[in-house]
């Protein structure tokens, strides 16, 4: 496993096309907490295919299981070196899911990933690596992108830049202009799993023990889709379209049942957000932003 640059920097993934339809649109909901409360009408649409609307965030899950046909694989560079990081030891360091349109209840389109940076922390000191993926329609329009950044702590020392890296959003220094509660279920994680990532760090105890935690944690990704249900609650009155990209770091983790605390920063269109849980006094979110239309 390695990482050659600036090789790694041509990869690509093969195009691939899948569907979603209602049914994972309202686990997706159903996962990140909504329809807790079956009277709640504001929440409802969500999770029930009557009027059913689409939380932005779940572009993060809606093509993870890529069912459908891949297209041919995309050409390299004569003496190409692949790259291939060590997934053992990654840890997922920012999201931002960007709409070109509001997404629809369900549909068919073509996903295909890139490398776009690579960053050297040094030997030892791990790396951060860039990937983006783009979803088209049949027409070849962009519908969606989805930019990640993976701290790969035992990639470090492969020889390329060390700085360039975007700079992460500053949140204002004021005190947060709204703030919203959300708790979370003991069996939060079991649920969103089902949404595709099955890592074992997030549903069986003995695996989070060997991992340094007492218990399974939450998805990231999960907390990241909370702090997309804030502003929608918070700010658009429950109206998905009117959301652009939404991003953010992840800092810490959560424990299901946790209460997670969301503060957040009304700016114009600019909603800045960070996310906590009071009990523990721990940041699991920050340098968020929410780009509204």
């Amino acid at each position: 496993m390695a990482i050659f640059y600036p090789d790694i920097l041509d990869q690509k993934t093969a195009p691939r096309t899948f569907t979603y339809g209602d049914k994972d649109v309202m686990l997706y909901a159903l996962g990140v907490g909504m329809g807790q409360d079956p009277m709640n009408e504001t929440e409802l649409p969500f999770v029930y295919e009557k009027n059913l609307k689409v939380i932005p965030t779940a572009a993060t899950v809606l093509a993870s299981g890529m069912r459908g046909a891949a297209g041919p694989a995309p050409e390299m560079p004569a003496g190409h070196r692949p790259s291939q990081i060590n997934f053992l030891m990654v840890v997922h360091g920012e999201q931002k899911v960007e709409l070109h349109r509001p997404l629809p209840k369900t549909g068919t389109f073509t996903a295909q990933g890139r490398t776009i940076g690579a960053y050297d922390k040094g030997e030892g000191k791990g790396a951060v690596v860039i990937n983006e993926t783009v979803w088209t329609d049949e027409k070849g329009e962009k519908v969606a992108t989805l930019t990640s950044s993976t701290f790969a702590r035992g990639d470090g020392g492969f020889g390329g830049p060390s700085e360039g890296a975007p700079e992460p959003h500053v949140v204002p220094t004021r005190a947060p202009d709204l703030s919203v509660d959300f708790t979370t279920r003991p069996d939060q994680a079991l649920l969103y799993r089902l949404n595709g990532d099955r890592n074992p760090l997030h549903s069986d105890p003995d695996s989070a023990r060997r991992s340094g935690f007492q218990r399974p944690i939450l998805h990231g990704l999960c907390t990241y889709g909370i702090t997309c249900r804030a502003v929608l609650q918070a700010i658009t009155d429950f109206d998905p379209d009117q959301i652009y990209s939404h991003q953010a770091r992840f800092s810490a983790p959560v424990i299901p049942g946790d209460t997670i605390t969301v503060d957040l920063w009304k700016d114009g269109k600019n909603i800045s957000f960070e996310a906590r849980v009071k009990e523990r006094n721990a940041t699991v979110i920050k340098n968020g932003l929410t780009v509204l239309r």
